[in-house]
């Protein structure tokens, strides 16, 4: 499905939730292949038009990941929404294309700090190493997007030289990169930041769309998300519940919760697509078979906001 036809319009986001891959990832304990293929189609149902779905990884250093194939397999044939999986190296190519992803994203940290700790290699050499994976999926047909973490602020290098950023996001639109999103990965960018980044993109890669991937570490997510839409952005990363977080970024907090993103753009006029009455549902099944709290803050109020539901 080509999300390109009809997102970045000024009335509209496109809302990819992230719960099955950033959400589950840091997870202390592995939920069962059936749950997230059930929570994957409760997304679907509430209008979501893009999800991402899981990571091929290797499953010994994420463990949530190891059955991605599973949940594209199951969740594919029932939807024409896109279900991203993110792929880092040829083997992970080999088994994107195996299990019939049609849509894939490669993740390059702006920072080698952060390339190490996530990658196992610096910047440079994950960038090379995933050129022969751009020629395999695009012989296959598959789209790809891209995203470049740590592109604000990193854990172990500092804040980000937007310089950095720019040359990363050049060499994955070299290899056919139809999205660049920009990530939070620890939650510690602010609006100036989002401003800074998103318009020196954009000046380098113009006509090039622009997503955002936020956190909420610091509690900033909302209002970064509020930056995007002023700079034009229309397209965000969220996970249901504000769940989730980098296993290999010391201190990385949950994600911009899917149910507040919404609320705030159903507030502000902006259309979403999503249906708030079976979000709700779904973030309940989700909050059950995690047993445990979640962190949005709609998940703390007893009912769904009168505004939001009509919107």
């Amino acid at each position: 499905m080509d999300q390109n036809a009809d997102a970045d319009r000024a009335d509209q986001v496109l809302i990819t939730d992230v719960l099955l891959r950033d959400g589950l990832q840091i997870e202390p304990a592995t939920m069962p292949t059936v749950d997230k293929i059930r929570l994957a189609h409760g997304l679907l149902a509430a209008g979501l038009k893009s999800l991402e779905v899981g990571s091929f990884v290797n499953p010994a250093k994420v463990p949530q990941m190891a059955d991605t194939d599973q949940v594209l397999t199951a969740v594919r044939p029932a939807t024409e929404a896109a279900l991203h999986t993110l792929v880092f190296n040829e083997r992970g190519a080999h088994r994107a294309i195996s299990a019939g992803a049609r849509q894939v994203r490669f993740v390059v940290s702006a920072t080698d700090g952060h390339s190490r700790s996530n990658a196992g290699v610096g910047t440079g050499e994950a960038l090379n190493r995933l050129e022969p994976c751009a020629q395999l999926l695009q012989a296959e047909g598959i789209e790809i997007e891209a995203c470049v973490a740590t592109a604000f602020v990193c854990p172990f290098d500092g804040q980000t030289d937007v310089r950095r950023v720019l040359e990363a996001a050049r060499r994955l639109a070299e290899m056919g990169a139809r999205v660049m999103h920009l990530a939070d990965t620890i939650g510690a960018a602010g609006p100036t930041h989002i401003r800074r980044t998103v318009s020196a993109v954009r000046e380098t890669l113009p006509g090039l769309p622009i997503g955002l991937h936020l956190h909420n570490t610091y509690g900033m997510a909302s209002a970064n998300a509020w930056e995007g839409i002023q700079l034009g952005v229309r397209r965000f990363d969220a996970a249901l519940g504000g769940i989730g977080g980098c296993p290999f970024a010391p201190g990385a907090a949950g994600n911009i919760a899917t149910d507040d993103l919404v609320n705030m753009l159903h507030n502000a006029g902006i259309d979403t697509g999503i249906d708030v009455t079976r979000l709700t549902a779904v973030r309940d099944d989700l909050r059950s078979a995690l047993g445990r709290p979640l962190e949005s803050a709609l998940s703390s109020v007893p009912a769904t906001p009168v505004l939001l539901r009509a919107a």
